[in-house]
């Protein structure tokens, strides 16, 4: 039997069953807020930015900010 906890998205604040950490900084998020994240126009470089810190080394990465209009 698999059991699945309440959390919250700590983006938008609201019950998910599941959260993923999001690309622009440390934040746990979930799957509506990682859509917006995605079809955001900075949301390519900050997957290029991660990728060159992990690249070199870097696993703990803070990313480059969430921009103020996500």
């Amino acid at each position: 039997m698999k059991f699945i906890y309440p959390q919250t998205c700590e983006r938008c604040l609201k019950e998910t069953s599941c959260t993923t950490m999001s690309i622009f900084n440390t934040q746990m998020i979930c799957d509506i807020c990682i859509e917006k994240e995605k079809n955001h126009p900075n949301y390519k470089h900050a997957k290029e930015v991660e990728a060159q810190q992990v690249k070199h080394g870097n696993y703990n990465f803070p990313g480059i900010g969430k921009p103020k209009d996500l």
